[in-house]
């Protein structure tokens, strides 16, 4: 079934333009109703109205983030931000694609093209482009001033090699610079491929804990949360969370799955300088509920007081349950937010 919504963040348009220009469909107007729900629930030390957003990647600044918080998304993660200037990759950014049921953590080849379909999924592929500080950290204070009541901005940042003597540093300056917006929660983005590497920085624990440390020493009076991806069992992520231990304050995950999109004949669809991109939406909701169950059981296991975000694949109330029914302490949606504007209110209308 084709989805005939409008996504508040245009494909077919650049991520310049879409900065410029965007949001689009229902986010670009006033939303014709406004559900509240009857109690608070508490979030870190936090009264949110409803443990639910929009996590880092589709608000590319305030004008999104504005939007977002009256659709009544009430935790929003500001697009991830570096140091310095870094420009996003060519189009095509974003494919719609295809699996065969779920998507696995094998980095499967999958059908992409410019069918968007529901249930969503998609492919995306930026680069983890931003502007320099100097127009970032003004209108991220812009976005946080424009928080009401139970509503909060988090500030997402990278660090970057050869911004700074090295990558812990640059995290660290980051995450200042964030701070230095106001901003009340932080997140730091590990889960993007680590340049020079081939993994994900959040495999490469010793790193891991001196970039946690480094945030820390630099802003300690900010809640951190790391943004994680895919661990395929216990054993694997269980040495992580030993070593932050009274570090950081949470986790968010997951990011994307990796995959390898092709067009119908066969050919890289977002070029052949670009094999593999991040797969996200329905497809990979399985991953999402996998990892938060992982965390709530080691929490427990460990003894922990780290807060879970759960993110992958939420497109309807039901799945915003099945993430709280998993333990997660908040929940976000990116893919199904963008085609479906009114899901913060569908599921305030549950529990109004």
């Amino acid at each position: 079934m084709k989805n005939t919504n409008t996504p508040f963040y245009n494909p077919s348009l650049s991520y310049e333009n879409n900065y410029q220009q965007g949001p689009f469909g229902d986010f670009s107007k006033p939303p014709k109703v406004n559900i509240q729900v009857a109690k608070p629930t508490r979030f870190l030390d936090l009264d949110v109205n409803l443990p639910f957003g929009i996590p880092a990647g589709p608000l590319l600044n305030a004008n999104y983030i504005k939007a977002a918080f009256a659709y009544g998304f009430d935790l929003c993660v500001y697009k991830t931000v570096r140091t310095k200037a870094h420009k996003s990759h060519a189009l095509p950014n974003i494919l719609s694609i295809h699996p065969q049921g779920m998507l696995s953590a094998n980095l499967d080849t999958v059908l992409a093209d410019y069918h968007y379909q529901s249930p969503i999924s998609i492919t995306n592929s930026f680069g983890v482009p931003s502007y320099s500080p100097e127009i970032w950290q003004e209108d991220l204070a812009n976005a946080v001033n424009a928080a009401q009541k139970g509503q909060y901005v988090i500030g997402s940042f990278q660090g970057t090699p050869g911004n700074s003597v090295n990558i812990e540093e640059d995290y660290a300056l980051a995450a200042r610079l964030v701070a230095e917006t106001e901003v009340p929660i932080l997140e730091a983005n590990l889960s993007c491929p680590n340049e020079g590497v081939n993994k994900l920085l959040c495999f490469d624990f010793d790193r891991v804990e001196r970039i946690a440390k480094e945030i820390k020493n630099s802003v300690p009076d900010r809640p951190l949360f790391l943004k994680l991806a895919y661990f395929a069992n216990d054993a694997e992520v269980l040495p992580l969370l030993k070593k932050l231990d009274g570090i950081v304050d949470g986790f968010s995950t997951i990011n994307t799955l990796s995959a390898k999109p092709v067009d119908q004949e066969g050919k890289p669809a977002l070029g052949a300088d670009r094999p593999t991109g991040g797969v996200c939406g329905d497809a990979i909701r399985w991953a999402g509920l996998d990892m938060v169950k992982r965390l709530v059981r080691l929490r427990n296991e460990l003894t922990n007081h780290f807060a879970i975000i759960g993110v992958g694949g939420v497109c309807s109330v039901e799945h915003y349950q099945e993430y709280i029914d998993a333990g997660a302490d908040a929940v976000m949606s990116a893919t199904g937010a963008m085609w479906n504007p009114n899901l913060a209110f569908d599921i305030k209308t549950q529990y109004s």
